[in-house]
Formats: C-alpha cells, structure tokens, sequence
C-alpha cells in the first residue's frame, strides 16, 4: 500500500497535464478509442552509418532520452534484441538523480533510458532508428506531448565515441533530407553516469496499461513500434522486474 502511495503521488503532475479529461473518464477509455497509430510516427530511413558488431561483442548499451521515461522504456522493452531497458537519468550529478528534484529542471538531468542489447541481433543504428520514429518526436524541444522542461529534452548519451560518431552522422543525415519539415532538437551529450530511477517507474507503461498519461501518450508508441518495425517487434516486454 505504502508503494502505492508513493506512485500515486509521484505521478500527480503527469495526470494533471491532461486537459478536459478526468481521471474516471481516462481509465474507461478503450486502447481503440485513443491509441490511433498514424498519428504521432514518421518513418524515418535507416541510418547510413552504424557501429560495427564482431563476433566477440558481448552485451552493449544505448542511454536515450526523449520525454517521460515510461513510454520510452517500454518502446525498448518490446524491441527483439534488448535485454533490459531501465528507466533513470543521465546528464545531472549523483545527489539530484531523485524524481522530485529532476522535475524542477534544474538538475541537469534528462528522464532516459538504459538500453541493453545484443549487438548481433539488433544494432546501435536500428535502436535509433526506432527511437526517431516511435518513441518520441525529436522536433520538440525541452517537451514531450504535455510535459516541458529541459528534463524532457531529446538526447542521445553515447558510451563511446563510435556511439558518438553514429548518432551525430544520423542526426545530420535525417537534418539533411528534411525527414521531419523542420531541424531536429534532438542533442548528442556525454554519458557521466546513468542513475536508475525510483522502482515505482520500472515497467511503468506494462503494469498499468489503463492508466490515463499511458492510453494518450504511450499505448500509440507500442501499436506505431508494431506496425512499423515488425520484423524486431516482440509481443512479450522484457521487464526490469524479471531480470535477476
């Protein structure tokens, strides 16, 4: 009960932000009724440019951000090749990585995502690929959909330099071919350290599916994922919950 609590609390700004919807009313909704999969996703051309994969790469890792963690995470969380993606923040300093101080915006940190993968089976390029066209809008600068702030800022946070190399080349190519009308927002920014978020934003976007801020924003990121990468689409999210 006392998790519950806290989640409640936690999530109070997000369900705010929903305007002439209440509460009552956004829980009833059906998948159908808002989840229209046209909408938001753009498709967006492979990079030219991606990391080389030996046969002696073990498990690499890809931190993104762009907007609230939960859709993001669970984006990742349905991508074949993904071992764990983990919500959390990146850009800031140890003593500020909590919720309640990263949402002033004043922190440095932006809400990410670690994302680890196998290299042999999905690639650094193809996860951002799938993280311009569906898991957020890199136009949109410091907001995603109803929320604002630096936190909420598209950017890449590359592990290595190659990671670097790619996602400036693919920033530049998709800039280049005017893939969305207008320049991208999306920033490439070393990688400090990553700080897992609160448990109680873990597998957000699977273990409340009905919840308001998740129907309108999130549940569509799934349904675009699924009709557009189908061939790395994968039904059963892999949850950080599971993994020991």
């Amino acid at each position: 009960m006392q998790a519950r609590t806290v989640f409640l609390s936690q999530a109070k700004r997000r369900v705010g932000r929903l305007p002439l919807l209440s509460l009552a009313l956004a829980a009833s909704v059906s998948f159908a009724s808002w989840a229209r999969a046209d909408d938001s996703a753009v498709v967006v051309p492979a990079p030219i440019a991606d990391v080389r994969a030996t046969t002696a790469d073990g498990f690499q890792e890809a931190v993104l951000a762009g907007g609230c963690f939960w859709g993001v995470q669970g984006v990742f969380q349905h991508v074949a090749g993904v071992k764990t993606a983990v919500s959390g923040y990146a850009g800031g300093n140890a003593d500020t990585a909590k919720y309640e101080k990263v949402g002033t915006g004043a922190t440095g940190h932006a809400e990410s995502v670690r994302v680890v993968f196998d290299p042999k089976k999905i690639s650094y390029g193809r996860l951002l690929q799938i993280y311009f066209s569906v898991a957020h809008d890199p136009t949109e600068l410091n907001r995603q959909g109803p929320d604002s702030g630096t936190q909420y800022r598209s950017t890449i946070f590359p592990a290595n330099e190659e990671q670097a190399r790619v996602a400036r080349s693919y920033i530049e190519q998709l800039n280049r071919a005017n893939t969305f009308g207008k320049p991208l927002a999306t920033t490439v920014e070393p990688l400090k350290t990553f700080y897992p978020a609160e448990a109680y934003h873990q597998d957000f976007l699977s273990l409340n599916p009905r919840y308001p801020y998740i129907v309108i924003n999130d549940l569509p990121k799934i349904e675009n994922l699924k009709r557009m990468f189908p061939a790395v689409y994968q039904a059963t999210p892999v949850l950080v919950a599971a993994v020991k």
